[in-house]
């Protein structure tokens, strides 16, 4: 395993992954950035992989990865429960999986992009049997698999070419062929120069002309250093970018990291998963099956006509009447037990549904935020390039509130510290102010004393003799230390110029030999330069129009070439078209009935003796319709009176009961008062 390990970050260390992984980094990745890394290594064999795996669902990451390790048949260990749990590991990313997948693929990158390379023309594309029946789809699928053949063919011969070098009679007759070609340039630059001597000042142009020369080369090449530094620079923001959007997670986890809060994310997160893997995607899976067999067994039926369409419309409505029947009788048959378990069965039925609905709008909850993030990401990603602020998100705007909280509380305790200072200043400004005072007096009270003494002004005399006499005792130190410097000084210069001078005689000597030989080569040099850049003008002349002769040939001969092809094309399809109208022919014009019916002619006559049948019969009954209208409209205006007429009776019989009734109470009424 550690062999293993180390194999892997060598690997990537180099072209064209430059990871800079050691064996400590590399087994502290994370699930996400090893899935990540592993995509980057099929990227690498198949570009069209090359793919930030958060910009994609983890079961299409599977998925495509899994393709992909299969076109390049890679055979992971075990049996079919280990087959399971690899699948299960390359989901979650897990070490004991992607390791063994990485190594494998590091062993054999060369050989994996060919395989990959070549399963992108020779996968056959697998079409159902019911659509080969059709004579335009069969004709397309064998087209396909002659040219998947004519692909094999030439890639075989592409691989035997790369392989077999060239007979040395090939390479003797080019030899001779430069050689000629040399001599001919050859004279054809004598004749230049004799051409060119005789111009006035050729000298001047033919050294204008290489200085152009040798400016045009640096042009291209600062202008090819520019679009390589270009791309570095992209690639290199790129890298930023994924690495600033990886810190910024990372941050995130490390802000949220509690123990609790986890657990309930992982918990909340395995619910979810289970749920669709055990209710959700088994269910829309079942539904998708019973729809594919439903269309299965729809294409496979023959065509319906109209009056097969109204027949199955005619049993729907039946079937739904007889539904309502057994419906509305159940309903009649309504019993206390069963409306308990109903109760129960359509508050399951319910909760189901909003469980459903939930899942839906999670899921759907999750793609909108990747795919409000990927914005986020291209709005922040324009941002820089216009070089503007980048936006702040949640947890950064956060911190810079915190950070103005913790500046704001700084700033009020400085305040007060200055406020404190300022007052202690004022104290001591005062305290000053009370001190001169006190030394004005006592020198007003010494100059006194002095007067009455006779020796006024002594004080101030003999503080200015000690400060004269201070100072000129330390300007008389400073002066004998800067003399012993430069005495030290002085003599160290004169030693090492002595110095200087012995170890440079020789080499003076040897630089004036030296600078007689350097004159000398320089005129021989700049002589055979001007011979060196006469000759080179005229072969760049010869090599233009030569270059210019090719690049018109070739053109010429990728034109030949694909008029070549498209002639073949087009013989192609007219071939097929011919071979088509011969069959159709040959069926058309077969004694056998079978054979005659498959014909094109044949069917289209059919269907439009069938569509004229059809016509004549809608005229038919458009006939009667027109005919029968007058009676059929008198017959129904008499049902509509005759329903008038039984709607009155109807009322009169109820108005008349209710009047009988009303006069038997009235009857009853009577008798009980005689009674009484």
């Amino acid at each position: 395993m550690g062999d293993q390990m180390q194999f892997i970050v060598e690997k990537l260390n180099q072209e064209p992954f430059r990871k800079n992984y050691n064996l400590i980094s590399f087994d502290s990745l994370e699930p996400l950035q090893l899935l990540q890394l592993l995509s980057d290594v099929l990227g690498e064999i198949d570009p069209k992989h090359a793919v930030d795996i958060r910009e994609e669902l983890p079961e299409q990451t599977a998925k495509r990865m899994l393709n992909l390790l299969g076109i390049l048949k890679y055979k992971p260990p075990g049996t079919v429960s280990d087959l399971s749990a690899f699948r299960q590991g390359l989901v979650t990313g897990s070490k004991p999986v992607i390791h063994p997948v990485l190594h494998w693929l590091l062993q054999r990158t060369n050989e994996l992009k060919k395989r990959a390379y070549l399963a992108r023309f020779l996968v056959k594309l697998e079409v159902p049997a019911e659509f080969l029946q059709d004579d335009t789809v069969a004709d397309f699928n064998k087209q396909y698999e002659e040219l998947m053949e004519a692909f094999k063919n030439l890639h075989k011969e592409h691989e035997q070419l790369k392989i077999s070098g060239l007979s040395t009679a090939e390479i003797r007759r080019d030899i001779s062929a430069m050689e000629e070609e040399k001599d001919q340039l050859a004279k054809r630059v004598e004749r230049l120069k004799k051409r060119v001597e005789t111009v006035q000042n050729h000298q001047r142009m033919l050294e204008i002309a290489r200085q152009l020369r040798l400016e045009k080369e640096r042009e291209e090449s600062l202008a090819q250093q520019k679009q390589e530094q270009k791309s570095q620079l992209f690639h290199a923001e790129q890298r930023l970018q994924r690495a600033q959007v990886q810190l910024k997670e990372m941050q995130h986890v490390v802000a949220d990291s509690k123990p609790e809060s986890l657990m309930k994310k992982l918990e909340e997160e395995i619910n979810f998963n289970s749920y669709l893997l055990t209710e959700k995607i088994p269910r829309e899976m079942e539904s998708k099956k019973t729809s594919v067999y439903f269309l299965q067994k729809v294409v496979s039926e023959p065509a319906m006509t109209q009056a097969d369409v109204t027949a199955l419309e005619r049993e729907i409505n039946e079937v739904n009447a007889q539904m309502n029947q057994l419906i509305e009788k159940r309903m009649m048959k309504y019993e206390p037990t069963d409306s308990k378990f109903s109760m129960y069965r359509q508050q399951a039925s319910i909760i189901s549904r909003k469980k459903e609905a939930k899942a839906e709008e999670l899921q759907a909850a999750k793609e909108e935020m990747s795919s409000l993030e990927r914005q986020v990401e291209q709005k922040s990603s324009r941002a820089h390039e216009l070089e503007g602020s980048e936006v702040l998100t949640e947890d950064e705007f956060k911190q810079y509130v915190s950070k103005l909280r913790s500046k704001n509380t700084f700033y009020k305790r400085k305040r007060l510290e200055i406020a404190e200072i300022t007052a202690e200043y004022g104290i001591l400004q005062r305290t000053e102010e009370l001190l001169r005072q006190r030394h004005e007096a006592i020198q007003q009270q010494l100059q006194a004393i002095e007067e009455k003494k006779g020796i006024s002004g002594y004080s101030y005399t003999q503080e200015e003799l000690e400060r004269v006499s201070a100072v000129k005792s330390e300007m008389d130190e400073v002066k004998g230390q800067t003399l012993d410097n430069m005495s030290e000084m002085v003599k160290k210069l004169n030693a090492m110029v002595a110095e200087k001078k012995a170890s440079l005689a020789p080499v003076i000597k040897e630089l004036r030999q030296l600078r007689q030989n350097c004159q000398e080569l320089t005129q021989e040099r700049d002589e055979k330069k001007i011979q060196y850049d006469s000759c080179a003008a005229g072969l760049e002349t010869n090599r233009s129009a030569l270059e210019q002769e090719v690049k018109g040939l070739l053109e010429e001969c990728a034109q030949e070439e694909s008029n070549y092809h498209y002639i073949n094309c087009m013989k192609r399809s007219l071939e097929v078209q011919l071979q088509r109208a011969k069959e159709e022919m040959k069926a058309y014009v077969s004694p056998d009935p079978q054979e005659r019916r498959r014909a094109v002619r044949e069917q289209y006559t059919r269907i439009i003796l069938e569509q004229e049948n059809l016509g004549k019969k809608l005229r038919e009954k458009q006939k009667v319709v027109r005919e029968n209208h007058g009676p059929n409209m008198k017959q129904m205006k008499m049902w509509q009176d005759f329903e008038q007429l039984m709607e009155c009776k109807r009322e009169c019989f109820l108005k008349q009961q209710n009047q009988a009734a009303i006069g038997q109470v009235i009857q009853e009424g009577g008798k009980d008062r005689l009674v009484l």
